[in-house]
């Protein structure tokens, strides 16, 4: 079987790169050798949860691996045959992110040439953290995503939050797997903005500091041009059992008139002020809102490997592309050989445009 060799330091050269070309290579049965892993971060190399993303694969589709382990810069991945359902449990032993484990093995799970019942995945690590998306995006901006638009529907279940440094959360999600390709999407008419509600949250720590992010928040939006009818925000502090160590965050979800959802997002750190926090995450939301795409700067990169799976041509309209939802549109070429077209406005606003490949598993 040929391999197909991916560079790592391409675009955006991080984790994301590993990621969409292992879950990719499940799918598709396309082993592949990652070359120059995490060439742009420092330090270069698998950290924890990125050995423990590729390892929680390997299980879903019985691979066979070289080179996943701490600090490596070169990984090789030979897949088997997807068996679903799977029940399986993930845990880095640190604050690695639950989300980007659930980004790596989501597509995995997705498919099934006979139906069966769904495949049940324990995560473990952190919760909220930088670097990734919350939790809390993933339950209110890209679940409900992927149920309008691809007519998947993910449970998620957050067990226990579980903040940096520390990690020790806990998420339980149930995925159904589809026997028939994922429809294309199209998504270029936004819509008014009829809503924005969200939630600054505690653990471990006093609720005034969640009260002071929700303020902040609601600051910022209405200097921004919000109107006060449309802003609802709560502030909230978690059990002891609802969460392991001390943290926080703050999801801003802006809807419109069309079932469009844009995140603005932040995270608490020692370092930044409440203020700080919710000033961030309402700047995010307005600086998404401005450009007029119909999905947010996060939520643009994660649906690429879907689209180009999906059968037919999907078109949607996005802010300014990152580098991330770039890296995701060249792996997905590379891998699946589904062609992307890209009309990116003077003004700001990108339409991306996927013919997909229809794919569904082989018996």
């Amino acid at each position: 079987m040929i391999l197909h060799i991916i560079d790592g330091s391409f675009c955006e050269g991080g984790g994301q790169i590993l990621r969409n070309a292992v879950a990719l290579s499940a799918l598709l049965s396309k082993p592949i050798s990652i070359q120059n892993v995490r060439h742009n971060r420092s330090p270069p190399g698998l950290r924890k949860q990125h050995e423990t993303g590729i390892n929680l694969a390997a299980a879903i589709c019985s691979a066979e691996t070289e080179g996943v382990h701490l600090a490596s810069t070169s990984v090789t991945f030979k897949p088997g045959k997807i068996e679903l359902p799977k029940t399986l449990t993930a845990d880095p032993g640190t604050a690695g992110s639950t989300t980007l484990l659930l980004q790596v093995s989501l597509p995995c799970l997705l498919f099934s040439s006979s139906p069966t019942s769904p495949s049940q995945l324990t995560l473990r690590g952190g919760t909220n953290a930088s670097q990734a998306p919350q939790i809390d995006y993933t339950q209110h901006v890209f679940l409900p995503f992927m149920k309008r638009h691809f007519g998947v529907d993910i449970a998620l279940k957050i067990i226990r939050r579980g903040y940096f440094p520390k990690g020790g959360g806990a998420v339980f999600c149930s995925v159904p797997s589809l026997t028939k390709a994922l429809p294309p999407v199209t998504l270029t008419e936004r819509g008014s903005v009829q809503l924005i509600r969200g939630e600054a949250r505690v653990g471990g720590l006093p609720f005034i500091l969640a009260e002071r992010m929700k303020n902040a928040a609601r600051a910022t939006l209405l200097a921004g041009g919000v109107s006060p009818t449309t802003i609802r925000i709560n502030a909230v502090r978690e059990t002891q059992e609802e969460a392991f160590g001390s943290g926080g965050g703050i999801l801003l979800l802006a809807e419109t008139d069309n079932g469009c959802v844009i995140g603005g997002s932040s995270v608490s750190t020692k370092s930044k002020a409440p203020e700080e926090i919710g000033n961030e995450a309402a700047e995010e939301l307005l600086r998404n809102l401005r450009h007029d795409g119909c999905v947010d700067e996060y939520l643009q990169d994660q649906i690429i490997i879907f689209i180009a799976l999906a059968k037919g041509r999907s078109t949607v309209k996005t802010g300014p592309l990152t580098d991330h939802t770039r890296t995701a549109i060249k792996i997905a070429e590379q891998m699946t050989g589904a062609t992307f077209h890209l009309e990116e406005n003077p003004s700001g606003f990108v339409i991306v445009s996927c013919d997909g490949i229809g794919y569904t598993p082989s018996l």
